[in-house]
């Protein structure tokens, strides 16, 4: 029997494009941190298809992007990877949606989301914006605006958070108005005199992680207001002027300041009006109105005034003005411009007195003084005296100090009866100035002989026949002579006495001093406001 083959069928069953692609999620969520460095993987979408072959390679692609997208990501189309092409900025597109396509190779294809939401970091600073801004303040102005100005920050969270301050010790302060607006204002008063200007340094500062910071500096100026009268440096002056000086000489100067600046701050001098008009002042000193510059008008006089005071007043140029004075006090220095003044002997022309000394008088005897005056002070009216002329040197001294003529030794018969002696009177100033006294001194046995004057204009013939008639009766007769002597001297007293209390007189008892004391008087009576000395008398003592 024959056997039967049956042949054998190969059936290959070919695949048809009947499965699309499969995700394995149709929405994918991711995060991307804002600084995220170009070519960080985002995501990576897979999708699966059940087909063979061509039918079931896959390729991925953006479906519907758009320029954002496209800009920003980029999709591996096999693997699927999505990475960055630029750095995200969070405060420009906070997240992004994204459509993914895969597609087989038999033209079917299936789609997915992805969901990019990018993560914000403390990459910016917060911003001022200044909306008012006043430089210049005026002083003694409490609670005056300075500034206004915004502040923000495009970071979101405590990134987003700021707050706002300035330095401390300042006398400012921050005040907030409505949402992220702060004014700036002065605090208490501002006192230009203690500082003129400002530095304020705003700080913004964010509570991210970590901290940013903006700061703004602005300066502000303290204008001046006419706040501060004008003060002197000193409460008084003293200025010195040597008598006769020239007119308009400079004396000295007075200065004053002002805190204030500007048109407040200068200043002008001035004369206030005198209380007492005696002296007046207009007539003895000026100022220069602008440097304080004193100037005496006219020559001054020691001996007719010593001093004087008057109070300068300086006014700022301010608005209200405001001013203050004070004390100057003018002190005229002595110059030795007067020459000594002999009170006795008198030189009025008539004629002169004669001094009586006996014979008898021991060395030291006081014959008579000087007595002179000088009109300067100080040391230029501290007179000297010395014996420049003397008929007879030796046998008279002048005290330096006192000006007492005194014998310098014994007297004898040889010496002659009349003697006549110039006395010089200097003072000590510098130059130093001098007068001279003319004295004329008789000898005399004893103090019964009369008082016989000796006037030089007499012939010396007449002078001479006086004397031997004198010394004739005097020998002949002592004791009648004397007491005619007697009343002639009372009889001259009382006459002397009539005339003196006619014109006022002063008498004044002097004790020398020296080996033998003395009494004597002068007395002195006052024609046309000069003082004259009528006479010097010595009060004899009784031996």
């Amino acid at each position: 029997m024959m056997e039967t083959r049956l042949p054998k069928v190969l059936i290959v069953i070919v695949d048809i494009n009947d499965n699309a692609p499969e995700f394995a999620q149709r929405l994918y969520e991711v995060q991307v941190p804002e600084n995220a460095p170009i070519g960080s993987l985002v995501v990576t979408v897979s999708a699966t298809d059940l087909d063979a072959g061509t039918h079931g390679e896959l390729s991925y692609s953006f479906f519907q992007y758009s320029n954002q997208i496209i800009q920003a990501f980029e999709i591996n189309s096999i693997t699927g990877e999505i990475r960055l092409k630029k750095v995200l900025d969070f405060e420009e597109i906070q997240s992004y949606h994204v459509e993914v396509e895969a597609s087989d190779g038999g033209g079917l294809s299936e789609k997915c989301t992805v969901a990019i939401e990018v993560m914000d970091i403390n990459d910016n600073a917060p911003e001022l914006t200044m909306s008012l801004l006043i430089s210049d303040i005026p002083e003694n102005s409490p609670e005056t605006v300075v500034a206004v100005f915004g502040i923000s920050d495009p970071d979101s969270g405590n990134n987003g958070k700021i707050m706002c301050s300035i330095q401390d010790n300042l006398p400012f302060l921050l005040k907030p108005t409505v949402e992220n607006f702060y004014t700036l204002l002065t605090e208490g008063a501002l006192d230009r005199e203690r500082r003129a200007d400002y530095n304020i340094t705003i700080t913004v500062t964010d509570l991210g992680t970590p901290r940013l910071k903006t700061e703004h500096s602005i300066t502000v100026r303290v204008s001046d207001v006419n706040d501060n009268a004008p003060a002197f440096t000193q409460t008084s002056y003293t200025l010195f002027v040597r008598e006769n000086n020239s007119p308009a000489l400079h004396i000295g100067s007075v200065s004053a300041t002002d805190r204030d600046s500007g048109t407040n701050a200068q200043v002008t001098y001035s004369l206030l009006p005198p209380q007492d008009p005696h002296p007046p002042l207009a007539s003895l000193v000026s100022i220069n109105a602008d440097n304080g510059h004193l100037f005496a008008l006219r020559s001054l006089d020691y001996e007719a005034l010593q001093a004087f005071e008057f109070r300068v007043g300086v006014t700022d140029r301010g608005s209200p003005a405001l001013s203050s004075e004070a004390l100057v006090r003018v002190l005229v220095l002595d110059a030795n411009d007067n020459s000594p003044f002999v009170l006795y002997p008198l030189h009025n022309g008539s004629a002169p007195c004669t001094e009586l000394v006996p014979r008898a008088a021991e060395p030291g005897y006081l014959v008579t003084k000087v007595v002179a005056v000088d009109g300067d002070s100080g040391q230029n009216a501290w007179l000297s005296f010395q014996l420049l002329k003397a008929t007879e040197p030796g046998l008279f001294g002048v005290w330096a100090h006192n000006g007492e003529v005194r014998t310098a030794r014994l007297l004898s018969e040889r010496d002659a009866a009349k003697h006549r002696l110039v006395v010089l009177v200097k003072d000590n100033g510098e130059p130093p100035r001098s007068a001279t006294a003319t004295l004329h001194v008789l000898l005399v046995d004893g103090f019964s002989q009369p008082y016989l004057p000796l006037p030089e204009a007499a012939p010396a013939q007449a002078q001479a026949d006086s004397l031997t008639v004198y010394l004739v009766v005097a020998l002949a007769s002592v004791s009648s002579l004397f007491l005619f002597s007697v009343l002639l001297f009372v009889a001259v007293r009382l006459c002397r006495r009539s005339r003196a209390a006619s014109v006022g007189r002063h008498l004044v008892d002097v004790s020398g001093t020296g080996t033998l004391s003395q009494n004597y008087q002068y007395e002195v009576y006052v024609v046309g406001g000069s003082p004259q000395v009528r006479s010097l008398r010595l009060a004899w003592p009784t031996w």
